[in-house]
């Protein structure tokens, strides 16, 4: 909930140029959201939310934000490019649509919708208004390890990836959730919550255009008391282009662990295979980002924290303003949560209620 990278300012815009707001506070995520955007030049002007708590909380992280009265007086102000968005889960697809009205590109925090009907919607919005509906797939796109994974496959480190392995523990810190956390009609299932960031992964290693799921499961092990609620979920995928892929995702991380989730990818290429720890090293080193590659050439390990940056951000304001498509393709990030979506639907249920 309070994963909120920060890497150094690299403005690709003038000052004043991009200016974008924040409406719905309900996860942490819109922390790193806003970060990311700063920091790649954009001005965050207002912020809105029900919750006035959470608005004077924002307003500590970033003195001399504007509270807006209403959602209506940020949608309304002709000056903002962008508005960027955490609330609820089954909130962020309308909300989307309403801001998409109102002539603004959308940046939403995952999963950004919860239902297929939802995205049908969005789809349509987008296609009508011209607008980008962009999402915080934070696990590849905030994470400096997954965006040098990224480059060393566009650079043919490991040849063609075959098959892409997506690990995504979480720590369920039980006692600070919000009575949603515990429901899916709110946040989707797990598969859909945060099998979504490991989709995306695996369609961009993979370089899919498409895949189809081909066996699912989502369940409760240890969470009685919520019955609904699901602590464990994993997919197999088959892209278009042969790649499979395997995830797994839990909210079983123990006390123990000096992160809030040991996430890594596993990527087997034709010519080597990466292996990515994202946000510590086990038992040898606290810092996160490390990228461990094999190629015919030896075994590598590199550290990269610092090194690489968070290119996603200034990709996506130069695209709000230049009208392109390079941070990530309207189609991809649709995609990435259809097949979420997907997998959640056909889930086999597991847990202390299987099914029968």
């Amino acid at each position: 909930m309070l994963y909120a990278p920060k890497g150094q300012a690299k403005p690709v815009c003038a000052p004043g140029e991009f200016r974008f707001a924040a409406i719905g506070l309900d996860h942490g995520h819109i922390y790193g959201m806003c970060n990311g955007l700063t920091e790649a030049g954009g001005e965050l002007v207002c912020v809105y939310d029900p919750d006035p708590q959470k608005i004077e909380a924002f307003r500590r992280t970033y003195p001399g934000v504007k509270a807006a009265r209403c959602e209506a007086e940020v949608l309304e102000d002709p000056a903002l490019h962008l508005v960027a968005s955490a609330p609820v889960p089954c909130d962020r697809g309308p909300l989307g649509l309403r801001a998409m009205a109102h002539g603004k590109d959308y940046f939403t925090d995952k999963p950004p919708l919860t239902s297929l009907e939802q995205l049908a919607a969005a789809r349509r919005q987008v296609a009508e208004t011209g607008r980008i509906f962009a999402v915080y797939y934070a696990e590849r796109l905030h994470a400096e390890a997954a965006v040098y994974a990224g480059q060393l496959i566009r650079g043919g480190a490991i040849g063609r990836v075959v098959q892409v392995i997506g690990l995504g523990p979480h720590r369920l810190n039980a006692p600070s959730r919000p009575p949603w956390f515990w429901n899916p009609q709110y946040y989707g299932g797990i598969l859909v919550d945060i099998g979504s960031h490991q989709v995306e992964q695996f369609l961009h290693y993979a370089g899919a255009n498409d895949a189809r799921v081909l066996h699912s499961k989502a369940g409760n092990y240890a969470n009685p008391e919520h019955p609904e609620f699901e602590d464990f979920g994993d997919a197999t995928l088959l892209a278009d282009n042969g790649a499979t892929f395997y995830f797994r995702v839990d909210w079983f991380t123990p006390r123990g662990l000096g992160a809030w989730g040991d996430g890594r990818t596993f990527l087997l290429g034709t010519d080597g295979y990466l292996e990515l720890r994202k946000y510590l090293d086990v038992g040898r080193d606290a810092e996160g980002d490390h990228v461990y590659l094999v190629d015919h050439q030896g075994e590598h390990h590199l550290a990269v924290h610092g090194q690489v940056g968070f290119p996603y951000f200034g990709q996506l304001i130069l695209d709000c303003l230049r009208r392109t498509e390079n941070a990530m393709p309207q189609r991809h990030t649709f995609l990435a949560i259809e097949l979420a979506l997907k997998a959640q639907a056909q889930a086999v249920r597991v847990g202390f209620r299987v099914e029968g």
